[in-house]
């Protein structure tokens, strides 16, 4: 009787993987990194649509990570229960060996530290005869991850904050901030279906106005994309690279609105908002468009909040109506469809993360001032002092064991609050703010540890090549560190209210 088997190379090591348990061999694809992962798992991978855990043959039996110089390293998709796939230097080929030639005795297989082997046999090249060891390719993967129960898919799957914490949230008015010319802005973020980056096409719209820019592909339908800087009366500026389309509906119409860059994400106390003033009120200019004044960091900050009813002018929505009603039919059958999920969009390095936005209070920018507190663990940066409350700052980076930054120009700071903790976490960006079907979000793969279980489920936006990892905000803290913002906040009641 004959066994087929698919050999490969790796760390200099002759392997075989039994060829009934290989569904494809695939070019290295772009990995989105798990933090904290166990060794051997390099990330999740998008195959055609579905999201797959990747892991390191190097990894799996010890072996120090290498780059791929010579572009040979391949991934071998596998079916094991689940589909993984399995990076290694390179592969060579298939072969049919006789059941009576495969060794299985401890002697003939000669396993090295951390290989799980099935048997081995010999094979002849051009450099002679060589010992090809099988692997055991479900012992080497269920040795290095450790599953743990997943929650359910959807909803449940990125719930992390209390009602008590969400309604400690809504009391204050959540804003979106933006640049418009140097000047900030805001709109209400219960306006606002998303942040994502400005298009790099646009479909120009014949005998428009300048602030039409054109459509752009929107969620299998188009999208009217408009100038902020033309609402607002500003004239056209150049293009930075860190523009975002504001995604909002207006007047009941889906339209995107082009901004310069998007600042940040804040509550507004009421007694910090005040009515424009009645000298703005009576002009015809962009301040017609303003409903009032929010005023933090005692005065200092003056932020324009806009009216979405009032962006537009009656005639302009009467001609956009025609080419907006037909964009917005679809977004919103997607809504009736079922329901819709927010999230906050971060990178850490090249890899994206989200967290659920009723979890995010506020995104600023860093404090120039943090206070360090002694005898504390390298993840904790400090405390700061934030409209009154002091608030332990979290630096995400060393939390997941990451290296410096290069650049801390585009840092945020992240205002998470959950049932139990509220802290700031350090960032190297916040991207988007994301809206997504419930259905839409797929678990994690279930080859993690229980220091991965932060990872609760995943948004494969495959168009973009880009996989966002949803984190649950109640886990991105182990025992002892929440034991130790237990501490903290029991000396500063405050940061819990």
């Amino acid at each position: 009787m004959a066994e087929s088997f698919l050999t490969l190379r790796t760390n200099g090591e002759h392997y075989a993987l039994a060829a009934d348990v290989v569904s494809e061999v695939i070019a290295l694809p772009p990995v989105a990194r798990v933090p904290q992962a166990p060794r051997g798992l390099l990330g999740l991978a998008n195959l055609r649509g579905a999201v797959l855990p990747v892991a390191s043959l190097r990894g799996l039996i010890g072996a120090p990570e290498t780059a791929d110089a010579s572009g040979e390293r391949r991934a071998i998709v596998l079916d094991h229960g689940a589909p993984v796939a399995l990076v290694v230097d390179a592969v060579e080929g298939l072969v049919t060996v006789d059941a009576e030639q495969i060794k299985t005795d401890p002697a003939a297989l000669a396993a090295r530290q951390g290989e799980r082997l099935k048997g081995a046999f010999t094979a002849t090249s051009a450099a002679g005869a060589e010992a090809v060891k099988i692997l055991d390719v479900g012992a080497l993967i269920d040795a290095a991850f450790v599953p743990h129960a997943r929650v359910q898919r959807g909803r449940a799957a990125v719930e992390t904050t209390s009602p008590a914490a969400e309604q400690a949230v809504d009391e204050r008015r959540r804003l979106v901030s933006f640049e418009i010319g140097g000047q900030e802005y805001a709109l209400p973020l219960d306006a606002v279906q998303e942040v994502l980056d400005a298009p790099e096409v646009l479909a120009a719209l014949p005998a428009s106005e300048d602030l039409v820019l054109g459509v752009a592909p929107y969620r299998d339908t188009l999208l009217p994309v408009l100038s902020l800087r033309g609402l607002l009366g500003f004239a056209r500026g150049a293009a930075s690279g860190r523009e975002k389309v504001i995604v909002a509906r207006v007047s009941g119409a889906l339209v995107g609105l082009l901004a310069d860059r998007v600042q940040r994400i804040f509550p507004a106390e009421d007694n910090l908002i005040e009515p424009v003033p009645a000298v703005l009120r009576a002009r015809a200019g962009g301040e017609a468009r303003i409903s009032a004044m929010y005023r933090g960091e005692e005065g200092q900050r003056l932020v324009a909040i806009l009216a979405p009813a009032q962006l537009f002018r009656e005639d302009v929505m009467q001609r956009l109506s025609a080419g907006i009603s037909t964009a917005t039919a679809q977004p919103e059958a997607a809504d009736s469809a079922g329901e819709e999920r927010q999230f906050v969009v971060f990178r850490l390095g090249d890899d994206d993360f989200g967290l659920p936005i009723e979890a995010v209070e506020e995104v600023a920018l860093v404090p120039q001032q943090i206070s360090r507190l002694p005898k504390t663990p390298k993840f904790l940066e400090g405390v700061v002092n934030l409209r009154g409350d002091v608030l332990p700052v979290v630096d995400q980076r060393r939390r997941f064991d990451m290296a410096p930054p290069a650049d801390r120009a585009t840092q945020r700071l992240m205002v998470v609050r959950t049932e139990r903790h509220r802290a700031g976490l350090i960032v190297d960006s916040v991207s988007d703010v994301l809206r997504c079907p419930a259905n839409a979000i797929a678990p994690a793969p279930n080859l993690t540890n229980e220091k991965t279980r932060l990872v609760h489920g995943v948004i494969n936006l495959e168009k973009s090549g880009r996989i966002i990892l949803l984190l649950d905000p109640a886990e991105l803290l182990t025992r002892a560190e929440r034991g130790l913002l237990d501490a903290f906040q029991a000396k500063n009641p405050r940061t819990r209210q």
